[in-house]
């Protein structure tokens, strides 16, 4: 459920950053402290357990960042 719902986000960042570069950065900023929150929140278990409940969050907000920016340089590449 989770992947489906990352890739879903990177789709919509990817879209909104190719029609509206600016207007995108607040859906982006909002999804890397959703992201953020799970990954403190899984954090907080013990040991070795904590640091593998964090990585579908880290591994989520890498991609969210990284659609997002493609979808602006993609813009940035456009002819109009």
């Amino acid at each position: 459920m989770l992947i489906a719902c990352v890739v879903g986000l990177c789709v919509l960042l990817f879209v909104g950053a190719l029609v509206a570069p600016r207007l995108s950065r607040g859906p982006e900023r909002a999804a890397h402290g959703a992201f953020g929150a799970g990954t403190r929140g899984a954090s907080r278990a013990p040991g070795r357990f904590g640091r593998w409940l964090t990585k579908p969050f880290t591994k989520g907000n890498k991609a969210v960042g990284a659609s997002a920016s493609e979808g602006r340089s993609v813009r940035a590449k456009l002819p109009f």
